[in-house]
């Protein structure tokens, strides 16, 4: 993806509510026309979605980030499950022995690849 094209990517995924395309142009400092070509080759690749919106009368389009779907392959290391998804321990990541373990089995794992 080209520079200006991530960055856009980026700016939108930033904010959870999404960003207005109107104002999108400007945060990245393109022109509006600009601006539409990034935002029509990121729907191509569907990683946004584009909504009409209205502010102040004026037609935009508010941009929001598609959620994509998790790989469940990132989720296993050593054919172990990261114990975070079952954890109920309220704990410190940095901190956390079990999430450590599993991380370095990951890391054996690509060491081994």
């Amino acid at each position: 993806m080209p520079d200006i094209e991530d960055q856009a990517f980026r700016v939108i995924q930033s904010r959870s509510k999404g960003v207005l395309q109107s104002e999108l142009w400007k945060l990245l400092e393109i022109d509006s026309r600009k601006c539409s070509r990034v935002v029509k080759k990121l729907l191509d690749e569907e990683l946004i979605e584009r909504i009409e919106y209205k502010k102040e009368g004026i037609n935009t389009y508010l941009l929001r980030a598609k959620k994509r779907a998790v790989n469940p392959a990132l989720l296993l290391a050593g054919g172990d499950l990261i114990p975070c998804i079952a954890c109920e321990n309220d704990c410190v990541v940095e901190q956390c022995a079990q999430l450590t373990d599993w991380l370095y089995q990951l890391a054996i794992e690509e060491f081994n690849e």
